[in-house]
């Protein structure tokens, strides 16, 4: 039988043809609000209205919580009260496209005892507001797994998150114009503060406390944080990117660090911080701190350009002790500290280290007064300085020789341009001997002096 090919192809198209007519028409596709969670605007919520919407949005919060699903805000303007949180709530808007503007109350967000919380891709206008003390933007207490993600917290009257006894995550966010302090953890159950935009705050950057001494562990990392006033004054209270206080084995790594009245990270009474790998420049005080009552700090492999002193670990008085200062790259210090810190304060110095302390591998260049100082009267023990590169510093390492004070160890460094001494005896911050590393100079038993290359 002599078959056409035309024929053949035709014949099949209309078989395809007819068998499609026969086949159910596809389904289409679910709008996104369903794909997400729940439409707030089935609650009567009305994107770009210009009345506040506070009680539509709290039924709708409340309606998609207890349905076990997000609630999704569409592209809009929102004017809102306090909206109250609870166990499930999750609040999910567009990233840059849904906006909720303040219109008073002791929080825009408020959680309490709520777990499992979510707010990601919206964007909180604070208007300038004030709120009360100890309150934030978002105010969340006693919840496990808050996730803060993807929002832009803009002109807090107070604080821009508040934290308390909240695990968690608060990532990828961007705090400007905050009145106090953009992110504020007390007594975290485990928290994660991470990629980070936060530019222009009164008080500090992001503070880690705790009520009393004890472990914490939050990890604050890859932030970008720049523009932080001591708004209220003080002598090291306020002007800090990042502050830990009483917090234990807290981890600050990877952040990025510009234009802080004070110090770029402190930790005061926090032990077994560790501060690593972070990029400072044009902060005014300390740019990287451990102090008062802590045992153990690591600060390594960051860069320090400009601050009035650019790493201090002190306070043996206090307890402060055990530390690894090591692979810093510190210069441009500045001669002062700011205004409020004491007036005997020095500055213009590298790296200040007081008790049970390897300091090695670093490198400083211009400081005005000293490269490392150790110990400050009798509070010095067991320091260990080697293999550090020193370059143009008034003294290159200044050591306590007071009655009291006990032994440091200075091996190995290059020291270059140091026209008052490669290795000189303080009282406390006064040069009180000759060049201790030059041949025939007086010896204190308790100064161990080796082979240091000095380029005079």
């Amino acid at each position: 039988m002599d078959v056409n090919r035309r024929h053949l192809i035709g014949a099949s198209a209309a078989g395809a043809a007819s068998a499609l007519a026969t086949m159910p028409e596809p389904a289409r596709a679910a709008p996104l609000t369903s794909t997400l969670g729940r439409d707030a605007t089935q609650y009567g919520v009305r994107p770009g209205s210009p009345d506040d919407q506070t009680r539509a949005l709290q039924r709708a919060i409340d309606e998609a919580a207890r349905a076990q699903m997000p609630l999704a805000l569409p592209p809009g303007v929102y004017r809102t009260g306090m909206l109250r949180l609870q166990n499930g709530s999750q609040v999910i808007g567009v990233r840059g496209a849904t906006k909720l503007v303040f219109t008073g109350g002791a929080s825009m967000f408020q959680g309490e005892g709520a777990g499992s919380v979510g707010l990601s891709g919206l964007t909180l206008d604070g208007g300038s507001i004030p709120l009360p003390q100890r309150r934030g933007l978002v105010h969340c207490a006693g919840g496990r797994d808050v996730r803060i993600h993807a929002c832009a917290i803009a002109a807090s009257g107070g604080n821009g998150i508040w934290f308390e006894q909240v695990s968690g995550d608060v990532s990828d966010n961007i705090f400007t114009d905050i009145a106090t302090t953009a992110v504020v953890s007390f007594d975290a159950l485990g928290l994660i503060v991470s990629r980070n935009t936060i530019i222009g705050t009164n008080d500090n950057g992001i503070e880690i406390l705790r009520t009393a001494i004890g472990d914490d562990g939050t990890q604050v990392l890859d932030n970008r944080i720049e523009d932080i006033k001591a708004g209220p004054g003080g002598s090291g209270q306020y002007g800090n990117a990042i502050n830990a206080f009483r917090a234990g084995n807290v981890i600050v790594r990877g952040n990025r660090i510009r234009n802080c009245d004070y110090s770029a990270v402190r930790g005061n009474s926090a032990s077994n911080i560790q501060i690593t790998g972070n990029s400072v420049s044009n902060v005014r005080e300390v740019a990287l701190y451990s102090e008062f009552s802590f045992e153990g700090a690591v600060i390594a492999n960051n860069t320090v350009d400009g601050a009035a002193l650019g790493v201090s670990v002190c306070n043996f008085n206090e307890g402060g002790r055990i530390a690894v200062v090591q692979g810093n790259i510190i210069r441009n210090l500045i001669p002062k500290r700011p205004i409020g810190t004491a007036p005997d304060d020095d500055a213009g110095i590298g790296i200040y280290v007081e008790a049970d302390t390897s300091v090695t591998g670093n490198v400083i260049e211009n400081a005005p007064a000293f490269g490392i100082i150790a110990g400050w009267g009798k509070y010095l023990r067991d320091v260990a300085i080697s293999g550090n590169v020193i370059r143009n510093a008034f003294v290159g390492i200044g050591v306590s020789v007071v009655p009291g004070a006990g032994t440091a160890l200075v091996n190995n460094n290059m020291i270059s341009e140091a026209p008052r001494g490669a290795v000189v005896g303080l009282d406390h911050a006064r040069p009180i001997t000759t060049d201790l590393s030059a041949e025939g100079a007086q010896r204190y038993a308790q100064v161990v002096v080796g082979t240091n290359a000095v380029r005079r």
